[in-house]
């Protein structure tokens, strides 16, 4: 049997066992937008990306399925009351909905476009005292939002590398490696590799993929991941890690006004959030891990799968 150290099962708490299912749930709700309408004023309290986390909410509670990768799927699948519908089933989600439930979306979405209009900060920083969902982490998290333990193959040592492909930058000086015989976490496939994080010899984690025709097995993996993949600006300067834990391998240094490319966004076991993106390290494509606030990521956020509009 694989052993998961301290550091993997860290985040593994006891609370979910502790607590009656629906009284963690009202703890975990960004709002009660299923029991009570809510106003414009007091969504005015909160910073823009949250609103497209409270509207997805409404959709979360009656299992709507989110797409592998995407920030939401990130979230939702570490919440203890969220359980996804067959994918093919998703209008179930919508059917489930109440009138007072769409009116609460509606009203979200009306703000959103208010905001957007005045430019109102997509995500907090600084000294703000605007509410964020990035308040709301959950205790007993993962070490990282995205990712589960898996079972693989054991005794095989695979070579890891920042980005999907054996031409893409490599940690450990070019010689980044991770053991099956350990704990092995994943979140899903991206054009043949399997993104996972594993425990390096120094402390801390490396994220990374691994060649899926190297593993042998798919394992119990199967999501596919599927990333924002939109073109944004480094609005200040930071280092690009591949471990957003402790932050102890470092990629590269961003320079402010470079453009990357966002794929998705994180949170680690401390509650830290985590931008992940993909740029270029010496000519070698690299993906990595960049600390919230350092990135102009205020495009428009619409619902996924097209929820907007549904009636």
């Amino acid at each position: 049997m694989k052993k998961i150290t301290a550091l993997m099962c860290a985040a593994l708490m006891t609370l979910a066992l502790l607590l009656p299912c629906g009284a963690l749930a009202d703890q975990l709700y960004f709002l009660d937008t299923d029991t009570r309408e809510i106003t414009e004023s007091e969504l005015w309290g909160w910073d823009r990306e949250s609103l497209s986390f409270l509207f997805n909410e409404i959709f979360a509670r009656h299992g709507f399925t989110f797409d592998a990768g995407g920030k939401f799927y990130n979230w939702f699948n570490m919440q203890p009351w969220y359980q996804s519908i067959a994918k093919v089933d998703d209008q179930m989600a919508y059917n489930r909905t109440t009138k007072l439930e769409w009116k609460n979306y509606e009203t979200i979405r009306r703000v959103i476009r208010q905001m957007e209009a005045v430019g109102w900060p997509y995500r907090r920083s600084g000294q703000s005292t605007l509410k964020s969902w990035i308040d709301f982490q959950p205790p007993g998290n993962w070490s990282l939002t995205g990712f589960r333990y898996v079972s693989v193959r054991s005794n095989k040592n695979l070579a890891v590398y920042s980005a999907p492909g054996k031409n893409a930058w490599r940690g450990a000086n070019g010689k980044a490696q991770m053991s099956t015989n350990g704990a092995v976490w994943a979140a899903g496939w991206d054009s043949g590799w399997l993104l996972v994080f594993y425990e390096v010899n120094k402390g801390g984690l490396r994220v990374g993929y691994v060649n899926g025709s190297e593993l042998g097995d798919r394992g119990d993996v199967w999501e596919q991941l599927t990333f924002s993949r939109t073109p944004v600006r480094v609005t200040a300067g930071c280092t690009l890690t591949d471990d957003p834990l402790q932050q102890v391998n470092d990629i590269t240094y961003l320079q402010p006004g470079a453009t990357v490319t966002y794929l998705t966004t994180m949170t680690n076991q401390n509650g830290y959030t985590w931008d992940y993106v993909e740029t270029t390290v010496n000519g070698k494509q690299a993906r990595g891990f960049v600390p919230s606030g350092c990135l102009d990521i205020s495009w428009t956020d619409e619902p996924e799968e097209g929820a907007y509009g549904l009636k």
